[in-house]
């Protein structure tokens, strides 16, 4: 490949000696790096004159792939920096309960097998917490319910909500649940930040629930629901692999929640987050 990249200085240049000196070589050094390469091809590739050096005939013809070898040899040292550059990469992310216990194990046990030595840091939040981590660089990037986010998102996937309530419950008898019916209940609201999709929900349908407790962890209301505490409403997301003894109903209507992510300016963003945001928007759909 240095032979590639000597002969295509000296066409661009039409000079060994001006070569020569682009290239840190000195000339004879150079004049035998062609000349190795004619003889290993059995092609004369140069005229050389004392005023200038150009291509023979069959040396046009086999130009235009040196050309083309050269190019992809340096996109692939490009590929190499970059893959090189992850090696010792750091991935800050803020993170929603749900999307780091069920998003998140899957994506980062398979980034890894590619990247072993990036290391992941989670700061668990909510829609008010996440974006001022990632605006103070706390966070390179940040997972939002952009149902109840003020603010730009790149849009990942969309959950429903269910009616959680104590398997003993009256209501868990029914095979779906109203907000009317749970407006009656004591209320369990999981904190989102300034806005909760639940509560807006109610608003948005002229009810005013009995809210007897707020609390900023998910599975801290699935256990209190379980003592029967009251009832609440939780993203699906959250219910996957739960051991709660608990009753989850649909809602009806349904009530729903868009995931998406806000970041830094790309340009800004740290090598292996980059890799790693490209990574989780790929495998989107194999997620829950």
């Amino acid at each position: 490949m240095k032979r590639y990249i000597a002969l295509q200085k000296v066409v661009e240049v039409g000079s060994f000696t001006k070569a020569a000196e682009l290239l840190g070589y000195t000339q004879p050094a150079l004049s035998q790096m062609i000349t190795s390469l004619e003889r290993e091809m059995n092609i004369k590739l140069l005229y050389r004159t004392t005023h200038r050096v150009c291509l023979t005939l069959e040396g046009e013809r086999i130009f235009p792939a040196i050309q083309k070898s050269i190019s992809q040899y340096l996109s692939m040292q490009e590929i190499a920096k970059e893959i090189r550059g992850l090696e010792t990469g750091v991935i800050r992310i803020g993170t929603l309960s749900s999307v780091s216990c069920h998003w998140l194990p899957p994506l980062i046990a398979a980034f890894q097998k590619q990247y072993p030595k990036v290391e992941f840091i989670l700061h668990q939040g909510d829609n008010n917490s996440i974006p001022e981590w990632v605006r103070t660089g706390e966070a390179d990037f940040g997972f939002v319910n952009m149902s109840v986010f003020d603010g730009k998102a790149t849009f990942l996937k969309e959950g429903e909500y269910r009616a959680i309530l104590p398997q003993t419950h009256p209501l868990a008898a029914q095979d779906a649940i109203t907000l009317k019916q749970l407006a009656h209940e004591p209320f369990l609201v999981i904190e989102e930040g300034s806005l909760s999709c639940p509560l807006e929900a109610f608003r948005k349908a002229g009810l005013a629930p009995h809210v007897r407790l707020r609390v900023h962890d998910d599975y801290s209301i699935l256990s209190m629901v379980e003592h029967g505490l009251g009832v609440s409403i939780l993203p699906e997301l959250v219910l996957q692999k739960t051991n709660y003894q608990i009753a989850i109903r649909p809602l009806k209507p349904a009530v729903t929640r868009k995931l998406g992510f806000i970041a830094k300016n790309r340009n800004e963003l740290p090598l292996a987050s980059k890799h790693f945001i490209d990574f989780m928007v790929a495998h989107i759909d194999n997620l829950p």
